[in-house]
């Protein structure tokens, strides 16, 4: 347990998790009191090594008027029934991702505030300040990002304290982007892990392959690398227009890599199957 003079209690489920250990590190410089909860034995390693002790659930989730779930999204929702019903009338719990939710498997309590985020993570085009921001691809420890959060339920003074929260445990945030969770779902899962990371994995894909055909690798690399970057300069940032050329190679794209109607994934039904699976992945099996 972490004591100082602030009344304000906030819980961190999963403390131990990657996670768990990004928001601590920059709660840590803010004036809360913090209970760090953890059943990971990794977890619970890596707070020992930080000079951190553990609280168990049932002490600290009802004493908290945070409480952050940086659990798995796939525990999340089993995790809230027990997690839930010990939080005090009048607290507020912060989920990490939208799935649970989404999926209304989240627990949810009428005299409680459910409040939903996310980091953007730091933008592509975005000019970073320092090497350290530079080289911190995921957000949270130099680099500015914006961050994603939706009001569930609950009170609205509670939701901007935990909008505060949010921006704190993510810092350096630039922008907070107040969205609806099912707004939350269209941008994650679908648009970023369905299409832009997916998107990834076949640029890497396509990269091994023409090394395995005999392209030297690190022409190779050096090839993609910089015509990765170009594309998407281009259709994101206007730097200069495809060639003609180009133009019917994109074509040839979409005809042979990419399904007519890929864009049903923004349907409310794909998203739910979506979300299900990333919730459920023992189904997967």
């Amino acid at each position: 347990m972490i004591k100082n003079s602030k009344k304000t209690t906030v819980v961190l489920v999963g403390a131990g998790g990657k996670m768990g250990m990004r928001c601590l590190n920059n709660l840590l410089k803010h004036d809360y009191k913090i209970l760090l909860c953890e059943n990971g034995a990794a977890g619970l390693e890596r707070l020992k090594d930080k000079g951190l002790t553990v609280t168990p659930n049932e002490e600290a989730i009802p004493s908290g008027d945070y409480i952050i779930m940086a659990v798995p999204d796939a525990k999340l929702g089993k995790i809230s029934e027990t997690a839930v019903p010990m939080m005090k009338p009048g607290a507020t719990m912060i989920t990490l991702d939208p799935a649970a939710a989404f999926a209304k498997e989240l627990t949810l309590r009428d005299d409680c505030t459910f409040v939903v985020t996310h980091p953007c993570h730091p933008g592509l085009f975005v000019e970073q300040d320092t090497p350290e921001a530079r080289s911190d691809m995921f957000g949270g420890i130099a680099a500015k990002q914006d961050i994603v959060i939706a009001f569930m339920q609950g009170e609205e003074e509670n939701f901007l304290t935990a909008e505060k929260i949010c921006k704190e445990m993510f810092a350096p945030v630039v922008y907070c982007h107040r969205i609806t969770v099912e707004q939350m779902a269209m941008l994650e899962p679908a648009a970023a892990e369905v299409v832009a990371a997916s998107a990834a994995c076949l640029m890497k894909e396509a990269l091994d392959e023409v090394i395995k055909r005999g392209v030297p690798e690190a022409a190779a690399k050096a090839f993609m690398m910089g015509h990765i970057q170009i594309p998407l300069a281009i259709v994101f940032k206007n730097v200069n227009p495809f060639s003609d050329a180009a133009k019917i190679a994109i074509k040839f794209g979409y005809e042979h890599i990419y399904r007519p109607d890929w864009k049903k994934i923004f349907e409310m039904d794909s998203i739910k199957e979506q979300v299900h699976r990333m919730i459920h992945p023992e189904e997967e099996e």
